[in-house]
């Protein structure tokens, strides 16, 4: 997106220092600033002004300062992460009228990151979408999702992350979506929010900020997403394998890699697809974008056939392969007890003659002890063997990622291995040694 420094200023309630400048979208990582962007230095673990003299010799255009100066064009502002979050209320006014009501948050528990690359792939069949980058679903991710559009963007395609109450409802302030997403409500972050239904309520700002002329496109086979319609405004679409469901996932075959061949039907009519992500629950995830496409008036069969050929974040079930020969189903991006359940079905789903589930801690959780318990039954209850990694926690010896290596290297190429933590397990650094 094109803008002013003296816009920037104006949006923000700012001061302009130096030359007004033309800017071509915003960074708050000075190794990825690129030529002409404003820097928004972030004050955090730290100080983002610390980076403003290398976000300049990167070709940084300008940068907002809580009152430091380093030359060149600034902006000085009270504080940078409010005038990011007011520059990206500004920047979302600007394109208001090309994007004609195509503004889709997504929030939920599992699956939002998944289900916002196949939204995207869905719209971008037809129209001019932009998305977050990877999970960039936060104060700072998302304001610069919507600065960094194009300027002949024509849908916003906004995944919404949640670390407690009010969070989703700010960035809807923000990106005043017309469409909202909620795919499920689990046990994730229950330590900010107190228990799972401190989630559903954290959760359900998003469809409560959508107005009467927006759709809230809620997961019919979660009972706590279905509550939701009651406290919104906005029309409701349900999808899912329920019966009730307006969009109905009417077969899912999975095939030896737990691929799944997909039919919908939908009151736009049917459509029917193949991932090429393994997971029913991935295949589920795909129904909602369907429904994205649908309330939007998109043809449903060149929505399905873009989702067939989507290529998701990295580190979400994406098949790798070992240097034994052996199928590596990496999911090392993030856990909690829903999205742990759902990849170890998955694996089960694999025509493997092997399967092993290489298991980091689940982190942020109220109830870990019990929620880690319930995770090693259930993989024994489907035949999956547990190494787990730096972490006593699923009943089994933990392991080094050393001495995981070690016992993976000459594995069979017949076996099929899930790898799985969340970010404090940094377990992505695993699946590079044994793929490398």
């Amino acid at each position: 997106m094109r803008l002013m420094a003296a816009d920037v200023a104006k949006a923000t309630n700012g001061t302009l220092v130096g030359q007004n400048a033309h800017l071509s979208g915003v960074s708050f990582d000075s190794r990825s600033v690129r030529p002409g962007q404003l820097f928004v230095p972030i004050v955090a673990e730290r100080d983002g002004h610390e980076f403003v003299l290398a976000a300049l010799a990167a070709g940084a255009g300008a940068y907002l300062t809580t009152g430091k100066t380093f030359g060149r064009t600034s902006i000085t502002v009270p504080d940078t992460l409010v005038a990011l979050l007011q520059l990206g209320a500004w920047g979302r006014n600007k394109i208001d009228a090309q994007l004609a009501n195509r503004v889709v948050g997504i929030t939920g528990s599992v699956g939002k990151t998944s289900t916002k690359d196949f939204v995207a792939a869905a719209l971008g069949s037809m129209l001019r979408v932009t998305a977050n980058e990877r999970s960039f679903n936060n104060d700072q991710g998302l304001p610069v999702t919507i600065l960094n559009a194009p300027d002949d963007v024509q849908a916003l395609v906004l995944e919404m992350g949640m670390r407690g109450f009010g969070e989703i409802a700010r960035l809807c302030t923000v990106a005043r979506p017309n469409i909202g997403v909620v795919t499920k409500v689990a046990s994730a972050h229950t330590e900010r929010v107190g228990d799972i239904e401190g989630v559903a309520r954290a959760k359900s700002e998003l469809v409560t900020a959508l107005d009467a002329s927006g759709f809230a496109i809620l997961n019919a086979d979660d009972d706590r997403v279905v509550a939701m319609q009651t406290l919104t405004s906005a029309r409701v679409i349900t999808y899912g394998v329920s019966p009730t469901a307006d969009v109905r996932m009417s077969s899912c075959v999975l095939d030896e890699r737990a691929c799944a061949a997909v039919v919908v039907e939908s009151p736009w009519g049917r459509a029917s697809w193949k991932m090429n992500v393994p997971g029913e629950h991935m295949a589920h995830n795909a129904v909602g974008a369907i429904a994205v496409a649908g309330v939007m008036g998109l043809d449903l069969q060149l929505a399905a056939d873009a989702i067939s050929m989507s290529v998701l974040s990295e580190m979400r079930m994406q098949h790798r392969i070992a240097r034994s020969g052996a199928l590596i189903i990496d999911d090392s991006y993030n856990a909690n007890p829903a999205s742990m359940a759902a990849a170890l079905h998955a694996l089960s789903a694999t025509t493997a003659t092997r399967r092993i589930a290489v298991l980091g801690v689940m982190a942020e959780l109220s109830e870990s002890e019990q929620d880690h318990l319930q995770i090693s039954r259930l993989a024994k209850q489907l035949g999956i063997e547990i190494i787990a990694v730096e972490t006593d926690l699923y009943e089994v010896r933990s392991r080094t990622r050393d001495e995981v290596v070690a016992m993976l290297s000459t594995v069979e190429n017949t076996a099929a291995i899930l790898i799985k933590g969340s970010r404090v397990a940094q377990l992505e650094k695993l699946v590079s040694l044994l793929v490398s």
